[in-house]
């Protein structure tokens, strides 16, 4: 029996884009383009791992049409339900296989997002077994939702590993000094690995089964050490600081 993790208890895994396949990406690109107005990494900035009023208030300040916030997340929404007609959610390549490791590792799972457990009950049902309670937190009013999260847990920061594809989302995690890999989008528009670059990720993967044994312990250590944000990341805050 392999050794247990000395720091790391929990593993808070997102949902959309880690687990279940990215959608949101190239629907949110074709509702900014198709309204005559350009993508760009601002506009994912102000969009993603938004809570849905924040999100819907960015969509309609990123076209050139008359619309209000709650409009434009209506439009969203019923763009999405189209989209998705056509091109479903599918599990992601290796998600079920990343649980288990988690698991064989010593990590509970816990999955999170910005729409409500009828998406987690939908997608991920079959699969409940594979995390802990309550298995899914929804997070569109605390988002990010780290902190809430881990106090959830009754945890300490730095004892919670996340995984997200998304970029703010690494930021945040940085300004708390947790573990964090990233696992951004491969969507041809996605702007969102160069975003976790600057934000200092060590960790960036991608596909899922490099988030493998070895990683979680260099991550165990990382976190033991204080050192989770240390490297080409901290290097740069330095230099932005003038040191």
């Amino acid at each position: 029996m392999p050794d247990p993790l000395r720091r790391l208890r929990l593993a808070a895994v997102n949902i959309d884009g880690i687990l279940l396949t990215d959608t949101f990406s190239p629907l949110i690109h074709r509702f900014i383009t198709s309204r005559g107005a350009e993508y760009s990494a601002d506009v994912e900035r102000r969009v993603f791992s938004q809570r849905q009023a924040v999100a819907g208030q960015a969509l309609a300040d990123s076209v050139p049409q008359d619309l209000t916030g709650e409009q434009a997340l209506d439009a969203y929404f019923a763009e999405r339900a189209a989209y998705l007609a056509d091109h479903p959610v599918e599990l992601m390549e290796g998600a079920v296989a990343l649980l288990e490791r988690l698991r064989a590792a010593g990590l509970p799972a816990v999955c999170y997002g910005g729409l409500g457990s009828s998406h987690f009950d939908e997608h991920l049902g079959p699969y409940a077994g594979l995390f802990t309670d309550p298995r899914y937190i929804c997070t569109n009013e605390v988002r990010p939702g780290l902190k809430e999260i881990t106090a959830h847990f009754g945890l300490d920061h730095g004892e919670v590993l996340f995984i997200d594809d998304v970029a703010r989302v690494a930021e945040a995690a940085r300004a708390l000094d947790v573990p964090f890999i990233g696992h951004p989008s491969t969507f041809e528009h996605s702007h969102q690995a160069e975003l976790m670059r600057e934000a200092g990720v060590r960790h960036l993967v991608g596909s899922l089964h490099e988030i493998d044994d070895a990683l979680l312990r260099a991550l165990d250590g990382e976190a033991v050490s204080g050192t989770v944000w240390e490297g080409r990341g901290a290097r740069k805050e330095a230099a932005r600081a003038g040191a």
